[in-house]
């Protein structure tokens, strides 16, 4: 989203004082870590800012739930369909962290200076006093999450013995011969598991005491490190049932659970495409950009059918509704059909591509693979799912035509079919080859203002996406006629 501060960047130095004496004379004092989260998350509520931003479809319904749960203090496991925004949500919580915070230099586990928690930190102080060196760490690296795989550990996630602390003549039973895992090293930070039911189930049992008691226990060892951290999982509602589950134990000692969804109003899903895409090389607001091949433009219309599109394969019958259509599905089209833009092109020479109806049929076959149908017996390579997707998608243009072209006069348009005359088109037939087929195109300028090119910024490219909507729209509605062979269409009387 335009305007939104990459919590991962350094706006600011870090703060001067580089020993513990200085620390504590600045008048710097310990602060958990929630309650860190929670007076950031209270100072932007109370300047109007959002809290989550780049966050989209959720204002009314997932985000105040996780600011409740953030202002109580609670871990909180996130059960949504895949594609939801649960990841993105979670990575989006580290900007409500201090940019910067002090910690103990070399430390493994992140140790304020005024609360040291581990044998080699109380040793550090002991030995050095108000000399002890304090270094800064950004938000950004107090952050880590593991994608929950049926092979992971209890020392991937809280530690385990190492033997080459030991090798190098320590006891087995000294504390620092423990090499910590993921959650200890995010000590003072966020730590998040995704797709947690994934994780198996005696792996699970790890994260009680760390949800609960906060603290670790590793091999028998007497080690109670009083872990300050926010934990935030992920899962899939069904995934209860199919690949794993959450322990009850573990649900119980999450503080909250939020449900997600796919966004529920189109200009939500509009808003999401247009913010996701891969903006480095694409153009969704309508800018010219830098005028090269790989800033394509994907018009206005086209972004809204590609959003239709994927609302109605997500309400389809012929779709399992357990598995969910991803966000991923309709990015995925966005950026395919910016790509059949860009190769048309440079096959025909155009200078600036503009991504027209001719290319949305690429969409089907690129996003079969993110769908899954209702009949699981049906042979993968069934065409019948093909022919799903491709009435979907026409009945998305016919939705799209209707909202953006009502009640505009394009007889002028349809007359020139009258005498038998057709207009072939194609995804390599150009633009300027496309509108001279057509000659003088009677109230042309009224067609683009309607799908929102200003006036002075009309190209022929544009003109031609225009056109070959409205040719679209006038077949679906049974006005024209269309014959296509995969490669060529042809509109006719």
């Amino acid at each position: 989203m335009a305007g939104v501060t990459d919590p991962g960047v350094s706006a600011s130095a870090p703060p001067a004082p580089t020993t513990l004496g200085e620390l504590r004379d600045s008048g710097a004092a310990f602060r958990p870590v929630k309650a860190e989260i929670r007076a950031n998350l209270l100072a932007r509520l109370g300047a109007g800012e959002p809290s989550l931003p780049g966050i989209v479809g959720f204002d009314d319904t997932v985000v105040p739930e996780v600011e409740r749960a953030l202002i109580a203090g609670h871990d909180l496991v996130l059960l949504g369909e895949r594609g939801q925004g649960k990841t993105r949500l979670i990575r989006t919580l580290v900007g409500l962290l201090d940019e910067w915070t002090p910690v103990l230099a070399g430390s493994e586990i992140n140790e304020h200076p005024l609360h040291p928690i581990s044998v080699w930190a109380h040793r550090q102080i002991a030995a050095h006093g108000d000399a002890t060196p304090v270094g800064w760490l950004h938000r950004s690296d107090r952050f880590g999450e593991k994608l929950a795989t049926p092979d992971t550990s209890v020392g991937d996630l809280i530690g385990d013995v190492d033997p080459i602390k030991v090798a190098e003549g320590r006891t087995l039973g000294d504390p620092e011969t423990v090499h910590y895992g993921l959650v200890p090293r995010t000590n003072r930070g966020i730590f998040s598991v995704n797709e947690l039911p994934d994780l198996a189930e005696r792996i699970q049992v790890a994260l009680l005491n760390v949800l609960e008691e906060r603290d670790i226990q590793i091999r028998g060892y007497r080690v109670r490190l009083p872990l300050d951290l926010l934990l935030v999982a992920s899962a899939n509602p069904e995934d209860y049932t199919n690949r794993g589950r959450i322990i009850t134990p573990l649900k119980d000692r999450f503080g909250a659970e939020v449900r997600t969804h796919y966004p529920i109003e189109l200009a939500d899903e509009i808003r999401l495409l247009r913010q996701e895409a891969h903006t480095g090389w694409l153009d969704t607001a309508g800018q010219h950009g830098n005028g090269h091949l790989e800033s394509p433009l994907i018009p206005d219309h086209l972004v809204e059918i590609i959003a239709r599109f994927t609302r109605l394969v997500r309400e389809s019958t012929h779709v399992d509704q357990r598995s969910g259509v991803s966000a991923r599905f309709a990015i995925a089209g966005l950026e395919t059909a910016a790509a059949s833009a860009v190769r048309r092109a440079a096959v025909a020479g155009e200078p600036r591509p503009v991504a027209r109806v001719v290319d949305l049929p690429a969409v089907v076959p690129a996003s079969r693979g993110k769908v899954e149908f209702a009949d699981s017996g049906a042979d993968p390579d069934d065409e019948r799912e093909l022919e799903i997707l491709e009435h979907l998608l026409r009945q998305a243009t016919a939705q799209t035509y209707r909202a953006r072209c009502a009640g505009l006069d394009l007889t002028g348009l349809q007359e020139h079919f009258t005498g038998g005359e057709t207009v072939e088109s194609g995804e390599l037939v150009p633009a300027a080859a496309l509108l001279g087929q057509l000659g003088t195109i009677p109230k042309l300028a009224e067609l683009l203002g309607r799908l929102g090119v200003p006036e002075g910024e009309q190209s022929a490219e544009q003109a031609a996406a225009a056109v070959e909507f409205a040719l679209e729209g006038l077949y679906l509605t049974r006005r024209l006629a269309k014959d296509t062979d995969g490669t060529r269409t042809v509109y006719g009387a």
